[in-house]
C-alpha cells in the first residue's frame, strides 16, 4: 500500500470519529464572525491560499465584505459567466470539476471506481419507491474551495418540491468518495425538484463537513441546524409558483460542497468529451435537450 492509500484511509478514518455536526456549526458562526482584525484574517489569507480572481466578483474589494461567509458566498460580475445562447442547452449549474456523469441503471448512480449508491436513497425515498429518472442521466459535479458557491438553474423550471434530508456530514471530495460506501446519500442534503422542458429535472445540494448551511432563493436558510430524523418534504405544487429562470440563482452553499443533477431517460444527450475531472463552469453547455 503507497504511502497515498494510507494518508486517504488516515483522512477518511478520522471523519468517523470527528464530532461532524458540531464542527460544521462552529464554523459556520465562526465565517459569519464581523471583528475586523479576524475576519481581515480569515478572507486575506484564503484569498492569498487560493488564488482567488477578484476581478470577477461584483464586488473586489476584500475589505469590503461584512464577513467571511459574504466573501465566501460573492456575487460574480455579469459578464463573467455567460450562458450557452442555445435556449436547448443544458447549462452547468455551478463552478466546479465533475465527478461523474452518465446514465442511472438499475436504479443507481456511480459515486466512484467500485462505488455506486441508491436514486431513491439519494431522493429521501423509500427504498424501491417510483420516480422518473430510472435509466435517466445524471451529473456529479464538486466544489472546491475556490470556486464560486452559488447554485444556479440549468434549465427554466417551476418548483414541485423541496426535501431536506438529514445526515451525516463527511468531506466530498475524491479521497472520501473514493472510501466512503453511498457518500452523497448519506451525507446531509437538499433535494429540488422541478418541472422543466426535459421534464422533472432534480437537483440536490449535497453537504459536507465545514459546510455551515445551504439555502435556497426561495425558503432562504435550511441548515443549520443539523437536525436528525426523517426527511423533512414540503410540496409546492399547489402553493404560490416558484418559477425560475435559464441560469437563474437557486441557492448556495455557505462553504463548499457537491451538485448532482437528474434528468429522465431520453431527456439529454451529454456533450462529447466531458468526463470525471474535468473543470466546467456556471453556463456552459453540458449537453443539448433531445428532440
Amino acid at each position: 500500500m503507497t504511502r497515498s492509500d494510507w494518508g486517504e484511509r488516515l483522512f477518511v478514518a478520522l471523519q468517523y470519529l470527528l464530532p461532524q455536526r458540531l464542527l460544521s456549526e462552529l464554523m459556520h458562526r465562526l465565517s459569519r464572525l464581523r471583528w475586523r482584525p479576524l475576519k481581515r484574517l480569515l478572507i486575506h489569507g484564503f484569498a492569498r491560499q487560493y488564488g482567488i480572481d477578484m476581478q470577477q466578483a461584483a464586488e473586489p474589494d476584500l475589505d469590503a465584505y461584512p464577513h467571511f461567509n459574504a466573501f465566501f458566498t460573492r456575487a460574480l460580475r455579469a459578464e463573467a459567466r455567460p450562458l450557452d445562447p442555445d435556449p436547448r442547452a443544458l447549462l452547468c449549474p455551478v463552478d466546479g470539476a465533475i465527478s461523474q456523469i452518465g446514465r442511472i441503471e438499475n436504479g443507481r448512480l456511480i459515486q466512484a471506481k467500485g462505488q455506486d449508491y441508491a436514486v431513491d436513497t439519494l431522493l429521501g425515498l423509500d427504498p424501491g419507491a417510483s420516480h422518473p429518472f430510472e435509466g435517466g442521466h445524471f451529473v456529479t459535479i464538486y466544489l472546491s474551495p475556490r470556486d464560486y458557491h452559488r447554485i444556479h438553474m440549468p434549465l427554466a423550471g417551476r418548483l414541485l418540491e423541496m426535501t431536506h434530508v438529514p445526515g451525516a456530514l463527511f468531506s466530498v471530495n475524491a479521497a472520501t468518495a473514493n472510501r466512503v460506501p453511498g457518500l452523497f446519500a448519506r451525507n446531509e442534503r437538499l433535494v429540488t425538484r422541478f418541472e422543466t422542458a426535459a421534464g422533472e429535472l432534480a437537483q440536490v445540494l449535497v453537504g459536507a463537513i465545514f459546510v455551515g448551511g445551504i439555502e435556497t432563493v426561495w425558503s432562504g436558510v435550511v441548515t443549520p441546524p443539523h437536525r436528525l430524523g426523517p426527511p423533512n418534504r414540503q410540496d409546492y405544487r399547489e402553493a404560490a409558483p416558484v418559477e425560475l429562470a435559464r441560469g437563474a440563482e437557486m441557492g448556495r452553499f455557505n462553504l463548499g460542497s457537491t451538485v448532482v443533477v437528474l434528468l429522465p431517460r431520453g431527456r439529454v444527450d451529454w456533450e462529447t468529451g466531458l468526463a470525471p475531472g474535468q473543470t466546467v463552469r456556471l453556463g456552459q453547455r453540458l449537453g443539448t435537450l433531445a428532440d
